[in-house]
């Protein structure tokens, strides 16, 4: 086949596990040849469409699918500005979709393409969240019996909001969140009764820093004398604590030997890294919420962190992806790419094509599908003995079945489905 073009892009919005995803085909002029990339922005999903089906497809409509690199440079600068989080997303999913089409033509999986495996299969790492130590602890080991190594701990703080712990996310949602064991609460049952009416009325509960750090170190050490230390826990701060607060706590956790800390601060702050390597060796994870191929050279560069948590479809796709992975090998920094349940099949099987041929591959985040979403998404990556595999079909190995995804169309949501709106105990936002 040669100068097989681009016939038509459409997106496909569905919701078959209580989570908006994004997804981009893209159909050409050779019949039957298609493919499919993950362009999943949950919390402005429809934005995402509209950058698709408005502006990248007119641009697009007629270009030959080989030209993978150039589409993607110009689609990037065609809006003029760029490395916003929707137009990012957009271009990701069209990006993915080509690598997809391309494999498919080469009659090869995508990692062949980039040079062939480096790895059978890419360990993972599981979540684990609850209301106390113990049901923490059962938990992981639930995991631990089901075949997985590294696993994420975390766990509510009494009387307050905890990011990472489902029942608790809110501050509203469980018996144990509700009651005020420490910290100022009692001058904030105003901001806790959640109604529209009110000034800060929006369900994302009150959170402290403090009492935060005081839990987290005793459930690392509740799950260290429970499992010793032959375990790989992993825990997300999620930049939630002020800067100077986090170089302290990475010192505090440094004795746990995480495999690694993630998100210790924001974006914005990434220059109190630097403090934090000059005082610890507790390894660093970093990423989740860049948009910008470009914000992680300096952090790279400076050997500021351990491993790359970025999100692909934030970034663009593989396409740039690829070029970040292949900086990090040259400084020893190793990829966790982002991949929890905003992560569609199709971008676990985007990631896992980079996993596999990566040299300095580290870790990937898992997310367990439901049956629902296995059957939607033919060909997602399976999880076993710890580890994600792909099935070596050719391109990204998976599809989606469109007239299943259209049963499950997005939900109505308050506040359009936007971020929870967390709140220190005196009103002011707390950033993610």
């Amino acid at each position: 086949m040669s100068n097989v073009t681009i016939r038509d892009i459409k997106t496909i919005l569905t919701e078959p596990d209580q989570i908006r995803l994004v997804i981009v085909k893209i159909e050409t002029s050779e019949p039957g040849l298609h493919g499919v990339g993950c362009a999943t922005f949950t919390q402005r999903p429809t934005a995402v469409a509209a950058a698709v089906d408005d502006y990248l497809k007119p641009f697009l409509i007629g270009r030959n699918v080989a030209d993978i690199e150039d589409i993607w440079q110009s689609s990037y600068v065609s809006s003029y500005w760029r490395n916003g989080p929707v137009l990012n997303n957009a271009l990701s999913g069209v990006d993915q979709a080509l690598w997809d089409i391309k494999g498919k033509m080469a009659g090869m999986p995508v990692y062949d393409l980039l040079g062939g495996r480096a790895r059978v299969a890419a360990p993972v790492y599981v979540h684990t969240s609850g209301e106390s130590h113990e049901e923490v602890g059962d938990k992981v080991q639930e995991f631990v019996e089901q075949g997985f190594h590294h696993i994420r701990v975390q766990m509510s703080t009494p009387g307050y909001a905890t990011y990472g712990n489902r029942g608790a996310a809110t501050g509203t949602g469980t018996a144990s969140n509700q009651n005020t064991l420490e910290g100022p609460i009692a001058n904030t049952d105003w901001l806790r009764e959640y109604a529209k009416d009110k000034l800060y009325a929006h369900p994302g509960g009150v959170y402290e820093p403090k009492p935060y750090m005081r839990s987290a170190l005793g459930l690392f050490e509740y799950i260290r004398n429970r499992f010793g230390y032959g375990l790989e826990i992993l825990h997300d701060v999620h930049e939630r604590i002020p800067p100077i607060l986090g170089v302290w706590f990475a010192k505090e956790v440094e004795k746990y030997q995480l495999f690694f800390l993630e998100d210790l601060f924001s974006p914005e702050d990434q220059a109190y890294f630097k403090m934090v390597r000059e005082q610890c060796a507790t390894p660093i994870a970093m990423g989740e919420l860049h948009n910008s191929p470009h914000e992680v050279i300096p952090m790279i560069e400076n050997r500021l962190m351990d491993f790359i948590r970025i999100h692909m479809s934030q970034i663009g796709g593989i396409t740039p992806a690829r070029k970040i992975a292949a900086m990090g090998e040259l400084y020893n920094v190793r990829t966790a790419w982002h991949g929890p349940g905003d992560t569609s099949p199709v971008g676990h099987a985007a990631n896992m094509m980079l996993n596999l041929n990566t040299y300095n591959f580290g870790i990937q985040e898992a997310n367990i599908p439901s049956e629902r979403t296995r059957e939607m998404f033919p060909g997602t990556p399976t999880l076993k003995d710890g580890m994600m595999w792909s099935n070596g079909e050719p391109g990204l190995g998976i599809d989606i079945d469109e007239d299943l995804a259209a049963k499950f169309p997005f939900k109505e949501r308050e506040f359009g489905g936007a971020w929870d709106t967390v709140r220190r105990a005196d009103g002011s936002m707390v950033k993610p």
